[in-house]
């Protein structure tokens, strides 16, 4: 069974849930996108992944890229599919028009990349980071260089990398060691070496933009003395670089995309942006690939989804408790569907698909604001929420769509664990987007340390007062979620006076943090949802199931940050007449 897209439950959470095509339009760049345009972008894009993407799934899992002497070559149909994608002016949606590009929304972007990694994610790698890349150029790169790169990236025709990780730096990269040395022309020489670069060679575009984290020599040590260099695969004159590839890794998952280890022999680049400011310039991609990993989280969770409930429709095992089920007519067995275990497991699947999507979608819809919006506010207030619901979605999609898509494989029961139904490889490819683009852990340090204690949780508060302004307390569970949002803001301001205590305890906190504040924005995404579909069977289900299944964790995570609190409260009230009799 191939990924199929499902442009209804989009639109649905798009037009009733997220009022999209209304605050849009407020946008001077999309005063002309209407419903019926983003309806027929949506039908085309769910066709071209259901028909062109989805069905090369496999064959890329099994077959795999092969590395022959510095070449790389990708799966059978992958070459022919990407030109099919470059034709079809699917990597140009959102960038600007005199790029090149359709100037679409970004939403419509998120919801393409969600689905392409639904239905290929070994695939959707290859093209995954030029939106990124095209954002860092177009904000940081010189005249020149946007000249002679910038369209080439936006409409896809040449492919880019991010070359941060080396083996001694990955978190940390304040320990780059990769060498630029600038030269009388303008340019500079590069030279070190690179890991865990998805797409550093391959065989679908003749030239690759490979953007890579690099240090001048008289640069202080340490993350400030870093610069952003672009390297091409080939130079302008035609002259291959000298860039390398020297292995391709053989891991757990994503056997359709080539994972590269890269050397720079003195290749020649070009910075983008000023020297020692080369974070900053690539903080441009990384924060759009966050929320993208998000969303690969999301379309994979559904492609567990779709192949568990499908099998559960048709799969009859024993007798379901409970009263008979209309399906049982003759059987001697129920379906598994009835089964109350699995119902839950297929419920509480979907909640979290829904609820997630609706979140990531609110959030290309207030990147769009933060960047067009007229009114400067509006623009602050949309930047504020990328800022401190980024993390969280990156960290909250990406860890369900790995233990979703393993629970979604129990459905099966033992023919999960085989390859024939397909569900087995998305537990695989799942996996690393918890590792890559920052790892889960981080984006809850990133979350707490860097975007709420530094203000004492104001910023935080007024994105929850602003959900709480969408609520209506005189429905029980919207009355419900402006209780949780209230001891959210509260909990934001207790963490901060215990760090002033003990530094260290943010650090330990952070991921209970940040899945309180995961569970407190899905207990606002679900309200939203209920309002809008009151009658619709499916999704008055997973709104039980989340409820019934996923609500109580908030009650656990909030319990665990607020006796850390309590405890550094008590060791600090202990110590203090200590210190007073020295």
């Amino acid at each position: 069974m191939h990924y199929q897209p499902r442009p209804e439950d989009v639109r649905f959470l798009l037009n009733a849930v997220l009022d999209a095509p209304t605050r849009l339009r407020a946008l001077a760049p999309f005063s002309e996108v209407d419903d019926a345009l983003q309806s027929q972008v949506l039908e085309e894009a769910a066709r071209f992944v259901g028909e062109v993407i989805a069905p090369l799934n496999r064959e890329g899992d099994e077959v795999g890229c092969r590395f022959d002497g510095g070449e790389v070559v990708t799966p059978p149909g992958f070459r022919e599919a990407y030109q099919a994608f470059v034709d079809g002016g699917w990597p140009a949606l959102s960038a600007a028009t005199e790029d090149g590009g359709q100037g679409l929304p970004t939403v419509l972007e998120a919801i393409l990349y969600e689905w392409l990694s639904a239905a290929n994610h070994g695939f959707t790698m290859a093209p995954g980071l030029l939106h990124g890349a095209y954002a860092c150029l177009k904000h940081h790169g010189s005249d020149e260089l946007k000249d002679r790169y910038l369209q080439k990236i936006a409409t896809g025709e040449w492919l880019a990398t991010m070359c941060l990780t080396e083996a001694h730096a990955g978190s940390d990269l304040g320990q780059v060691r990769t060498r630029a040395t600038a030269q009388a022309d303008g340019s500079v020489r590069v030279s070190g070496g690179k890991i865990f670069i998805s797409g550093g060679e391959h065989d679908l575009t003749p030239n690759i933009v490979h953007l890579v984290l690099c240090r001048l020599p008289d640069a202080p040590a340490g993350p400030k003395g870093l610069s952003l260099a672009l390297v091409p695969k080939v130079l302008p004159d035609g002259a291959r670089n000298a860039v390398h590839c020297e292995r391709i890794e053989e891991k757990m998952g994503l056997h359709g995309s080539p994972t590269c280890t890269m050397r720079f022999d003195d290749a020649t680049g070009w910075l983008v942006g000023e020297p020692g400011r080369g974070l900053a310039a690539m903080f441009v991609m990384m924060n759009a690939a966050r929320l993208h990993v998000a969303l690969q989280g999301i379309g994979l969770l559904d492609a567990a989804w779709q192949k568990a409930d499908a099998y559960a429709a048709e799969r009859r095992q024993m007798r379901a408790p409970g009263p008979v089920p209309a399906s049982r007519g003759s059987e001697a067995a129920d379906l598994i569907a009835e089964h109350p275990a699995v119902r839950r497991i297929l419920d509480t699947q979907r909640a979290w698909i829904d609820g997630s999507r609706a979140l990531a979608y609110r959030s290309a819809l207030m990147l769009d604001i933060a960047t067009h919006d007229a009114d400067a506010k509006a623009r602050e207030r949309a930047q504020r929420w990328c800022s401190l619901v980024t993390p969280v979605l990156k960290a909250a999609c990406t860890h369900q769509a790995f233990h979703g898509a393993s629970e979604c494989l129990q459905v099966f029961g033992g023919h999960g664990y085989v390859r024939e139904w397909g569900v087995e490889q998305v537990v695989r490819d799942a996996r690393v987007t918890m590792i890559y683009e920052g790892t889960n852990e981080i984006q809850a340090i990133d979350l707490l340390v860097r975007k709420v204690l530094p203000d004492g949780g104001a910023a935080l508060s007024a994105v929850l007062l602003e959900l709480r302004d969408t609520l209506d307390a005189s429905r029980e569970a919207d009355a419900d979620v402006q209780r949780r949002l209230a001891q959210l803001r509260y909990l934001g301001t207790t963490v901060a006076m215990a760090a002033h205590a003990n530094p260290v305890l943010p650090y330990e906190v952070a991921d209970d943090f940040l899945r309180v504040m995961t569970l407190t924005l899905m207990a606002w995404a679900w309200a939203r949802i209920e309002v809008a579909a009151p009658a619709d069977a499916g999704r008055t289900h997973a709104a039980a199931a989340f409820r019934r299944w996923v609500l109580p964790e908030f009650e656990m995570r909030l319990g665990i940050v607020k006796r850390a609190c309590e405890g550094v409260a008590l060791a600090h009230a202990a110590q203090a007449p200590q210190e007073a009799s020295r």
